[in-house]
């Protein structure tokens, strides 16, 4: 069984259900005004690093691997004609570009940190 840290859990569930409810509302409320990709980024970027911190000792692959999975649902999710939203893989290129990217620091800085 996988170790779990429930306050970051509780963050990480908050976390999913707000970006996935945005990701689904036919109007979101625009909390910020940037760039839907830098809204995508910024989601998922906080969904990987509360993953990490929620399951310390979880396969960083199998963490990627999942939240790359969420993204792409979500835009199938977004093709439903009555959101009147669209489904572009650019957005799930994005998702899993900032995956990736927060992953390989927090592997790097676990290899930095056992030395």
């Amino acid at each position: 069984m996988t170790e779990v840290r429930v306050p970051w859990f509780f963050a990480l569930i908050v976390a999913t259900s707000f970006a996935v409810g945005m990701a689904l509302m036919p109007h979101p409320v625009p909390i910020v005004e940037v760039g839907d990709k830098w809204q995508h980024m910024a989601a998922f970027g906080t969904l990987t690093l509360l993953s990490v911190l929620a399951f310390p000792r979880a396969s960083l692959l199998r963490i990627g691997e999942r939240l790359s999975f969420l993204g792409a649902m979500i835009e199938v999710l977004q093709s439903i004609p009555s959101l009147h939203r669209d489904c572009d893989i650019m957005d799930w290129m994005a998702d899993t570009t900032i995956i990736v990217g927060v992953l390989v620091v927090v592997r790097l800085g676990r290899s930095v940190r056992r030395r």
